[in-house]
């Protein structure tokens, strides 16, 4: 690349430090709340129905003095101090709800009593909250790595994964598409030039290229058991263990020759051997007489599917007896590996589909470069922006192509500019919603008023939401009608797209992040204890996971049957992990689980592995997991110089783990916590560290029995399903709040509440369909609304135009 062209390219990515000011700026909470005296002015029911019931049942241990969990409820007299500390209330009414509070041993309310207690919160904080009528603001967001890999896929054709190398994105509210966490990097900003230059590249064959395979020098190779060869510049395998490999993005379906360059050191009775290997599939073999001072290729025709693979060279035969006369080492030395396709049927490297999808018309003449330069970069923006752009930026990104053909560059040299330019543009890599008031007179509609998001800013919300990626053209078509803003089109857009392969997404993304499930790259189970697992399982059990969500979404299934679906999605493998017979091969398959050991995701090997310690299981997290993820209910974080199960002030902890978990809960400061999780945890103990089934921990039996704070009984996992099927409701609600969290890219506020108890109550109506939930979390204002920003200036000075 140019100096020139390498400084515009900087000065089209400039506008990004206005945009990371801008979202810094958007960073704030909600406007304050306005005063409750509405709520509060009438007969003070809080003062007449519920604060006699606080001092019967909850002041003995929050009261002024020495209160538990630092938490005095004395304070609250009447309605209007609940509603100014409703975080707290809201709190109470949970642990109420859940029989966590009053403690066992402690006087308990009748259960009209706890209704009333919870009914009245829940009710006031609920009336509050509605009044405000507010949608919320996103903050202003970038994509993260999913959805810049998506969305490169998805515009030019090509699975490059390009932000693979980008800096891990942050988390937060548990998922990584929060606007207030994704934040920019210098480090950053440089690689989205780098990629950018990339892309257009692999994009994009110029006159210069055309023809030219792929070439890889040996010393840039990975591999293992290899050194350098220095002589050459090659790569040494001295071993039989030796390989070198190269990952490459074949860029369309085809037919594709790799050319290995190769010498041998020969010695001993035979000539030096090698394979070749693609993602691990052996494709030939071949010997390899050539010398180091006459070196031959060898090639290797194969058909490939567009996408990363892996070619892999590897030495089959090693030979070395030091006490022999020489030679007596054999070794096979990779100079470079060639790959050359797709390829035509005369043999000619075609150019890569996405080369044909951009340039869309080929000049003619130097008269008609302008005219076919207007059409390729607007086409081509107009997709990466995500929205309709106007004649002067499509001036100003012609002028790349001008600039490359007075330079003396090829035309397709200037579209390349043109793309790289598009492509670090703060328009591709931030999801811009405007709000009206930024181009209207400053006496216009008030600024912190709600208004109905741009029909493109809708379009790019639903396709995020369930593609990770930008709209497809059905949904551009729907947006530029202006019909994606009836809430039918939208509903039947989403389903649309819930059953495209694209909404994998959704298992990937969001379920890996909702289960955790992404944490099984990280753990490591102790191999003496656990030999069975490895990086196989391991894939497996996460696979599993998947397509088990997958099949709701596909299948539209109840959400109820994350709890206790009785089907499942094995291999061999992880069949004979789970002691289910029937099941051969690699590939998964759909299986029904006969008996009541295992149902729902709660049975799933990969959440009871992500949930376990690495030398054994763990009721805590097993049970804190639960809480958090299915029931919405976490507990707090445990008292600070408490580790985990520490022996207390009488003496160690003995016995098996259960025996010392409950020893653990008899100190006062730990109990109201492990009586919530503990006995969740206990009721998964037949499942071992890695998920297998056990009837035994060492010598003694399990004991998988639990009693939940709410007086509820149960034995093993197939009865502590049962109770959660019961709790269906909260679980319904814990899903939907998860769901809205990640299709927003924001956490949840308390105004929220009003339209997150609309869109779990629609759910049950609907019976549980997963693609209920997703249409009434479209359909909900939060989704299609956008409250204002009264900093209009500000606003103005970061918005161009506003990109309705």
């Amino acid at each position: 690349m140019t100096f020139r062209s390498r400084f515009l390219l900087v000065s089209s990515a400039l506008p990004l430090a206005l945009l990371c000011a801008a979202a810094s700026a958007q960073r704030q909470k909600a406007p304050k709340k306005p005063a409750r005296a509405a709520v509060a002015a009438k007969t003070d029911t809080f003062t007449r129905d519920i604060a006699p019931l606080m001092g019967r049942y909850c002041n003995s241990c929050h009261g002024d003095k020495g209160a538990s969990a630092d938490l005095s409820l004395t304070p609250y007299k009447d309605t209007a101090s609940v509603l100014a500390k409703r975080k707290i209330w809201e709190r109470v009414a949970a642990n109420v709800s859940a029989g966590h509070m009053p403690p066992q041993g402690m006087p308990q309310p009748t259960p009209a009593e706890r209704d009333r207690i919870v009914g009245w919160i829940e009710s006031t904080i609920s009336q509050a909250d509605c009044r405000l009528d507010d949608p919320g603001r996103v903050t202003l967001r970038r994509l993260n790595r999913e959805e810049y890999n998506n969305t490169v896929r998805d515009l030019i054709g090509l699975d490059l994964r390009p932000a693979d190398d980008f800096p891990s994105d942050d988390v937060g509210y548990g998922f990584d598409n929060i606007g207030d966490v994704l934040s920019i990097s210098p480090l950053l900003m440089e690689k989205y030039l780098t990629v950018a230059e990339k892309i257009a590249k692999a994009a994009i064959v110029t006159p210069e290229e055309k023809g030219k395979p792929a070439k890889f020098a040996g010393s840039r190779l990975g591999g293992s058991s290899v050194a350098d060869f220095s002589e050459t510049d090659g790569r040494l395998l001295g071993t039989e263990r030796g390989e070198v490999s190269v990952e490459h993005a074949f860029p369309a379906d085809g037919e594709y020759t790799i050319r290995v360059e190769a010498f041998g050191q020969q010695a001993g009775p035979e000539p030096v051997r090698m394979a070749m290997r693609l993602d691990g599939k052996e494709i030939g073999r071949t010997e390899v007489k050539a010398v180091q001072n006459k070196p031959e290729t060898y090639p290797a025709r194969v058909r490939v599917s567009a996408g990363k693979h892996t070619f892999a060279v590897s030495f089959l035969n090693n030979y070395r007896k030091p006490d022999a006369p020489p030679p007596n080492d054999r070794n096979l030395i990779i100079q470079s590996i060639e790959i050359r396709g797709p390829l035509g049927a005369n043999g000619q490297i075609l150019p890569p589909p996405s080369h044909r999808r951009i340039i869309s018309v080929q000049p003619s003449t130097p008269a008609t470069e302008k005219q076919a330069a207007r059409k390729i970069v607007g086409d081509f923006a107009r997709r990466a922006w995500r929205r309709p752009v106007t004649q002067d930026e499509v001036t100003r990104l012609t002028r790349y192509v001008q600039m490359a053909r007075k330079e003396g560059e090829s035309f397709e040299r200037g579209v390349q500019l043109a793309m790289q330019a598009i492509l670090v543009s703060p328009h591709f890599l931030f999801r811009v919603e405007i709000d009206p008031q930024a181009t209207l007179a400053p006496q216009a509609n008030n600024p912190k008023s709600k208004h109905l998001l741009g029909s493109y800013e809708l379009a790019s919300r639903l396709s995020y939401f369930l593609w990770s990626s930008m709209p497809d053209e059905e949904l551009f078509k729907v947006a530029a009608s202006g019909k994606l803003q009836n809430p039918d089109v939208l509903t039947a857009q989403a389903k649309r797209m819930l059953k495209d392969p694209k909404a994998r997404a959704l298992a990937q993304n969001f379920a890996g992040q909702w289960l955790q499930i992404r944490k099984l790259s990280q753990v490591s189970p102790d191999p003496t204890r656990f030999p069975a697992f490895d990086d196989g399982l391991r894939t497996a059990m996460r696979t599993e996971t998947e397509m088990f969500f997958e099949a709701i979404v596909r299948d539209d299934r109840s959400v109820l049957d994350f709890l206790d679906g009785r089907f499942t999605y094995l291999n061999a493998a992880l069949a004979k992990h789970y002691g289910i017979a029937g099941v051969t091969g690699d590939r998964f398959r759909k299986v029904a689980l006969t008996d009541k050991t295992r149902g729902g995701i709660l049975t799933h090997a990969s959440i009871l592995t992500v949930t376990s310690n690495p030398t054994r299981t763990s009721p805590v997290k097993r049970g804190k997991w639960v809480l958090e993820q299915i029931l919405g209910t976490p507990p707090p974080p445990a008292p600070p110089g408490v580790p985990e199960l520490a022996d207390d002030k009488h003496g160690p902890l003995t016995g098996t783990l259960r025996q010392r978990l409950e020893q653990h809960r008899s100190n006062p400061a730990c109990a109201s916590c492990h009586q919530r999780m503990d006995p969740i945890g206990f009721g998964l103990e037949n499942f071992d560290a890695v998920g297998a089934w056990r009837k035994t921990d060492g010598d003694a039996p399990i004991d998988a029995s639990g009693v939940l704070p709410d007086g509820k009984k149960f034995n093993g996992p197939a009865q502590l399903r049962a109770i959660m099927l019961e709790k269906k409701p909260q679980f319904v609600r814990t899903f939907s709040e998860r769901l809205l969290t990640y299709a927003l890219g924001r956490g949840i506020e308390s105004y929220d509440k009003c339209n997150l108890d609309e869109i779990a109550q629609g759910v049950a109506k609907n019976g549980y369909k997963f693609s209920s939930v997703v249409s009434h979390i479209v359909q909900s204002d939060p989704f299609r609304k956008r409250r204002g920003d009264a900093r209009k200036a500000n606003t103005k000075k970061v918005a161009t135009r506003a990109d309705r």
